[in-house]
C-alpha cells in the first residue's frame, strides 16, 4: 500500500511551463490608495484568462522577493505625496506594465513560485514545501532507516518538486538526495506500468545515467532517492555557482560563468549523445535535458531526472520547443535541447532565443557547424538531425570512451508497449499545441498586419481612389442621361404608359 497521498476527484493537472501574461488593464482609487486591474492570461488562448487586483505596495514585495535573481528590475519608484493624482497613476500604471513584462518574458522568473502566485493565485496558493514534507515524513515511518538531514529549499526551478538531503543510518557518513514531485499533464502509464517502469530505472547500473536508489510513486506523486553530488550540477560547474544555493541566485544572472575548453566539450558532448541514444534504443524517452540535469562524476557525465518523462512532468524548454513544428517526437526534443546544452557549454550561458543565427566569437569551427544543424532557422524548419547523426558528426566522432562494450536496456515487452503508447500520447499532445500555437500566430500577424499604419494608409489610398472612381462614374451617368434628353427636347411630357410602344430597331452585324 502506498504511503503517498491520493490525488482528489477531478484533480486537475496544470501544465506550469505554459506562459502567464499580464496585461494592466485599468485602475482605480479608493479612499486611500490605487487598485491596479490586471488581465492574467494563460497560454494562447483569451478564453482561458481571468482579472487579479494588486496594489503598488503588492508589487513591491514582488519585487523584493525576487532581488534574490540579481536582476535589476523595472520597478517605478516609491511616491508619498501626490501619489493618487490621474497623471501621475497613468505613468504608474505604464512603469507597472512595464516591470511586469520583464518578468513574464524571463524564462526564470516567469516560471518561479513567487510570480506564478502573483499573478494567478487560485492555482498556487498551495504550500507545496509543507505538503511535501508531510509526504517524506510518511516515508520515513514506514522505512525509519533514513533521516533528513535538511531541506534544500529552492533548488530547482519546478513548483511542484521539492528537495531533501538525506543519510542512511546504517552509512551515516554517506549523502543522498531524496525528491519529492507532484505527478504531471502527460503522465499516461498506468499506476501498475509506472511502477513497473520506476522499478526499471532503479535495477539499472549503466555508465552514462545517474543510478536511482529507491522509488515509490501513487496516483498524484512520486518519491525518488539518489546519489547527492557534493560538486554540484554540469550548470553548477559552468557558473561557478555552489551546489546548495537557490536555482534564481545561481543561474539567473551568474557572475563568473564561462564555457568549457573544447576538449571537455566533445568529451561531455559525446557522453551525453551516448546516454540518449541508450534510452532511446531501449524505447524509453527523456525530453528534460539540461545543464541542470547532467551530473560530473569522475570525469562521466551522467544524466539525471530521466523518470520525468514517465511522471508527465513537462520540459523546461517546452515554451520554446512548442513553437516549432518540426519538434514534434521525442527524439527530435532531446536533439534541440541537446543544442541548448552544446550552446551552453560553449558560452557559458544558454541561447537568448531560438532560432540563432548570430554566434559569439568562439574558435572551435566544429561546435559552430553542430549548433547550427540544430539551432539555426533552417535547422527549426527542415527538422533536428538523430542522435546517431550526431554522434558521428567530426566534433564527436574521434572522442575515445572509456566504457567501449555496447550498452543496452532490456525493458520487458509488454512494459515497451505501454511506453510507446505513452510517447505516442505525448507527442500527439505536443503537435495539437503547436497547431494552436501556429493558428494563433498566423492570426496575430493578420491582425496586426491589419492595425499597422502602412496598411491603414494603403486602405486610405484604395478608399480615395474607389471614391473617385465613382463619382467620375456618376458624371458620366448624369451626363448620358441630359445628352438623352437633350434629343427629344427637354419639356417634352413623359410617355404616357397608354401610349403605343415603338417597334424596336434591328441591328444587323457588319460584314
Amino acid at each position: 500500500m502506498s504511503y503517498l497521498e491520493k490525488p482528489a476527484p477531478g484533480r486537475l493537472l496544470l501544465d506550469d511551463t505554459v506562459p502567464l501574461s499580464a496585461v494592466i488593464e485599468a485602475s482605480q482609487n479608493l479612499q486611500s490608495h490605487t487598485e491596479y486591474i490586471v488581465r492574467v492570461q494563460r497560454g494562447v488562448s483569451a478564453e482561458n484568462s481571468w482579472q487579479v487586483i494588486r496594489r503598488y505596495s503588492d508589487f513591491d514585495v514582488l519585487n523584493s522577493n525576487l532581488m534574490v535573481c540579481g536582476i535589476s528590475l523595472p520597478l517605478p519608484p516609491k511616491k508619498l505625496i501626490g501619489n493618487m493624482d490621474r497623471e501621475f497613476i497613468a505613468e504608474r500604471q505604464r512603469g507597472l506594465q512595464a516591470f511586469l513584462d520583464s518578468i513574464t518574458q524571463h524564462p526564470m522568473l516567469s516560471c518561479s513560485l513567487t510570480v506564478k502566485k502573483f499573478l494567478d493565485p487560485n492555482n498556487y496558493s498551495a504550500n507545496y514545501t509543507e505538503i511535501a514534507l508531510q509526504q517524506v515524513s510518511m516515508f520515513f515511518r514506514s522505512d525509519p532507516k533514513w533521516e533528513v538531514l535538511e531541506p534544500l529549499k529552492d533548488n530547482g526551478w519546478r513548483i511542484r518538486k521539492k528537495y531533501f538531503l538525506i543519510k542512511n543510518k546504517e552509512q551515516p557518513k554517506e549523502r543522498y538526495l531524496l525528491s519529492w514531485v507532484d505527478l504531471g499533464p502527460d503522465k499516461v502509464l498506468s499506476d501498475k506500468d509506472l511502477q513497473s517502469a520506476m522499478k526499471l530505472l532503479t535495477s539499472l547500473s549503466v555508465p552514462y545515467l545517474c543510478p536511482l536508489l529507491f522509488s515509490s510513486t501513487s496516483e498524484s506523486s512520486a518519491l525518488l532517492i539518489r546519489p547527492f553530488s557534493e560538486r554540484g550540477s554540469l550548470r553548477d560547474h559552468i557558473c561557478k555557482a555552489k551546489p546548495r544555493e537557490s536555482y534564481l541566485k545561481k543561474y539567473c544572472n551568474p557572475k563568473k560563468s564561462q564555457g568549457l575548453e573544447l576538449q571537455h566539450i566533445k568529451l561531455f558532448g559525446r557522453q551525453i549523445l551516448e546516454g540518449l541514444k541508450l534510452l532511446h534504443d531501449g524505447g524509453l524517452f527523456f525530453g528534460h535535458l539540461h545543464a541542470s540535469n547532467v551530473i560530473v562524476d569522475d570525469g562521466v557525465c551522467r544524466l539525471m531526472d530521466v523518470e520525468n518523462g514517465m511522471l508527465g512532468v513537462p520540459s523546461a524548454l517546452r515554451p520554446a520547443f512548442i513553437q516549432l513544428r518540426k519538434i514534434n517526437t521525442t527524439e527530435s526534443i532531446d536533439v534541440f535541447c541537446f543544442g541548448h546544452l552544446l550552446y551552453e557549454m560553449t558560452y557559458g550561458r544558454p541561447p537568448d532565443s531560438v532560432p540563432v543565427e548570430q554566434y559569439p566569437d568562439v574558435p572551435y569551427t566544429a561546435v559552430v557547424s553542430v549548433l547550427q544543424s540544430i539551432l539555426s532557422a533552417e535547422a527549426c524548419k527542415s527538422g533536428m538531425p538523430t542522435v546517431s547523426a550526431l554522434m558521428q558528426t567530426p566534433l564527436f566522432s574521434d572522442v575515445q570512451l572509456q566504457h567501449s562494450e555496447k550498452l543496452q536496456i532490456k525493458v520487458p515487452s509488454r512494459l515497451k508497449e505501454a511506453l510507446k503508447t505513452a510517447k505516442e500520447s505525448l507527442e500527439r499532445r505536443l503537435q495539437e499545441e503547436q497547431r494552436v500555437c501556429h493558428q494563433h500566430r498566423r492570426l496575430t500577424r493578420a491582425k496586426s498586419h491589419h492595425g499597422s499604419e502602412e496598411e491603414k494608409k494603403r486602405r486610405k489610398i484604395l478608399a480615395r481612389k474607389k471614391s473617385r472612381q465613382s463619382a467620375f462614374e456618376n458624371e458620366e451617368d448624369v451626363s448620358v442621361r441630359n445628352n438623352n434628353n437633350s434629343g427629344s427636347g427637354a419639356s417634352s411630357p413623359p410617355t404616357c404608359p397608354s401610349s403605343p410602344t415603338p417597334p424596336p430597331t434591328t441591328e444587323h452585324a457588319p460584314f
